[in-house]
């Protein structure tokens, strides 16, 4: 699964900043015809405005991709200390040609679902058009989890089943099949439960089928038991 994920990506490297940021006709017509006109670029500056402008503490972007949408504020963030990580060698190379020069930004390969960070060392992660190609979407919940720090923030966007058809059917039978996106996919209600059993503060919206949230507040880590609720895998509080 991890080679076919990795080989997507890095067979599609000379399209992919072009249809997320819909740069040409054709991929400004797939946005239309099969993401109901969903504007990544739109997604992205809100996603980006939930972190402030003068953020000076450390920030971990994952996946980083080609960092198409998170150059210009990556760069802006001279008090920060910003770790940009991808699975995909290919991406973060793209991504390293970026931030050429900007020594508050490190580029590292790794795996969401295997984060080799200390605890609690992350005010902010943040994961755009990330979580509906991570093959273990409850290792990268969980490590996302454990690398913030209690008064941190988790960013996101991504993709969630059940609000179009027709997007529905392009990812089960094109882009999971290709490898550029990895089942299971969550619907709304089922992401939400998840949420609510890691996170108090809770600022999530839908744009057809992406969602993109702010997560505040973590569950108390000293009562948060360690084990899987044993129908779904997640987190659950003591009783």
């Amino acid at each position: 699964m991890a080679d076919k994920i990795r080989n997507a990506y890095e067979s599609s490297k000379n399209i992919y900043d072009g249809v997320l940021t819909q740069g040409n006709f054709f991929s400004r017509m797939y946005i239309r015809l099969f993401w109901s006109g969903t504007d990544d670029n739109d997604i992205a500056r809100k996603v980006l405005s939930y972190i402030p402008d003068d953020f000076s503490g450390n920030l971990l972007d994952v996946p980083v991709g080609t960092a198409v949408f998170t150059e210009h504020k990556w760069k802006s963030l001279k008090n920060a200390d910003i770790t940009c990580l991808d699975y995909s060698m290919d991406m973060l190379e793209q991504a390293k040609k970026r931030f050429n020069g900007h020594g508050h930004i490190r580029c590292v390969q790794g795996d969401v679902g295997n984060l080799q960070m200390d605890d609690e060392a992350f005010d902010i992660v943040l994961s755009m058009n990330g979580f509906h190609a991570f093959p273990d979407k409850k290792k990268a919940f969980q490590e996302i989890w454990r690398v913030l720090k209690p008064g941190g923030a988790f960013i996101a966007c991504f993709y969630i089943k059940g609000k179009s058809k027709r997007t529905d059917w392009l990812v089960k039978n094109i882009l999971a099949k290709k490898g550029w996106f990895s089942p299971p996919f969550q619907n709304e209600e089922e992401l939400r439960d998840i949420l609510r059993k890691m996170y108090k503060r809770i600022d999530l919206h839908i744009d057809g089928s992406m969602v993109y949230f702010s997560l505040r507040e973590m569950m108390n880590k000293s009562i948060l038991l360690f084990s899987y609720i044993q129908k779904n895998g997640y987190y659950k509080t003591a009783t």
